[in-house]
């Protein structure tokens, strides 16, 4: 297809691609699929190579969050039978993060619920970054904890965080239909004191929330505007209990084309397969591979993942490696810009990295699309019919509320 190769020559140049190529993506059809993988798996190869980043979400203090995200389990109102907890000791975060470091991850997501974190809250994070790194020499932290306020991010940056998590989630337009406690100008106001205070920017978007293909093309290239390291890719998980759980839109091969229209977008940057890959992706997950070159490693923020070896045996038999905490993620280009602006994320200049996921208020990542975490997300708007991809079966069975690891007395899945 002349639409591919010219996506695939744009890609290896970091060239932009025009919004009607990036629809186009989206618009191909179930026979081109393996096509679009095909081509968007050059770009990925040709950033990336064949490593695989795994990342691992702790969730510091879960539930009761006063924001009203429609698609989060932990939001204002929500009746969805999660765990909920207040903050986790600086010690009990560290063993969870032990979990995930043992199990391949090098880079560790600390997320909580709530609007945005206070000053107090602000040096007890801090604490527990200094804690995670003391005995994990070298771990990349990114945390994931809503609205900052001034001062907020550069006070993280200091006690060794080295990125910061905030999702867009859906577009401008879209965006209040989704959340009416904060805004989308609240979220790109998150992600730029971020960037300002040195740390590596972490934001990405949840799909499958009635969306239009024109509303994930706008919060994709909005992404690229703000110039983020690290863009998770959500798929709502509709969560009993909240607003959101009738609305099951997704297919394994809708949720490839969104991947591979993110890629040939973001060319050059940290492309996330975060919450919502078992439920959607399913069977497909290791063709997802080929496309984005990071996954959480096991569970996500209130609902459960599939055991962290078959993430590990899912990346081998697909014939990638995992990425090595002595190895540099983000390209050369990318991660010397980000050393000279005094970042970590990935930089040669900081053994600490980037990445995360999750969102507003509750700062959540993989979650955001699991129905846990918080901040706005995907857009209301549904499609119109003639518009909308078919609709996937609901899959209720695999959606599973996390009942171990942060928060409770039983082992974690890493």
């Amino acid at each position: 297809m002349d639409l591919l190769n010219t996506l695939v020559e744009k890609g290896l140049r970091r060239e932009t691609p025009t919004r009607e190529e990036a629809l186009a993506v989206l618009a191909t059809s179930d026979d081109e699929l393996l096509d679009v993988v095909a081509a968007a798996g050059k770009v990925r190869r040709q950033w990336f190579g064949r490593r695989v980043k795994l990342n691992y979400l702790v969730n510091l203090k879960s539930g009761l969050c006063p924001e009203d995200c429609s698609y989060c389990s932990q939001r204002l109102g929500s009746k969805a039978d999660i765990l909920k907890y207040t903050w986790l000791k600086p010690d009990e975060a560290s063993q969870a993060a032990a979990a995930g470091i043992a199990g391949g991850a090098k880079r560790v997501c600390l997320v909580a619920s709530g609007r945005g974190p206070t000053d107090r809250d602000v040096e007890r994070v801090g604490r527990t970054i200094e804690a995670i790194k003391e005995q994990n020499e070298g771990v990349e932290v990114c945390a994931c904890l809503g609205l900052l306020s001034d001062g907020q991010a550069e006070r993280l940056k200091s006690a060794g965080a080295d990125a910061y998590n905030h999702n867009l989630n859906t577009s401008e337009g879209t965006y209040g239909e989704i959340t009416t406690t904060h805004t989308y100008a609240d979220r790109v106001d998150t992600v730029q004191k971020a960037h300002a205070a040195g740390l590596s920017a972490c934001s990405g978007l949840i799909a499958g929330m009635g969306e239009t293909d024109e509303d994930l093309v706008d919060v994709v290239f909005a992404l690229r505007e703000l110039d983020s390291d690290s863009v998770p890719v959500n798929f709502l998980i509709p969560f009993e209990g909240t607003p959101l759980a009738k609305e099951w839109n997704l297919s394994p091969q809708r949720c490839l084309r969104i991947l591979a229209m993110v890629r040939f977008v973001c060319p050059d940057v940290e492309v996330r397969i975060a919450g919502g890959r078992e439920v959607h992706l399913r069977s497909m997950q290791p063709l997802a591979l080929n496309i984005a070159n990071s996954i959480f490693l096991g569970d996500y923020l209130t609902s459960e993942g599939q055991a962290g070896q078959a993430d590990l045996d899912m990346i081998a038999d697909a014939g990638f490696e995992v990425e090595g905490a002595g190895t540099t993620t983000l390209p050369a280009h990318r991660a010397d810009a980000l050393a000279a602006a005094g970042g970590g994320c990935g930089s040669h200049a900081s053994a600490g990295g980037c990445g995360s996921e999750a969102a507003a208020g509750c700062g959540s990542h993989a979650d955001a699309a699991a129905g846990g975490g918080c901040g706005p997300c995907g857009g209301h708007a549904q499609a119109p019919a003639e518009a909308a991809a078919p609709a996937s079966e609901a899959r209720t069975d695999l959606v599973a509320v996390r009942r171990r690891g942060a928060g409770t007395d039983l082992a974690p899945n890493a």
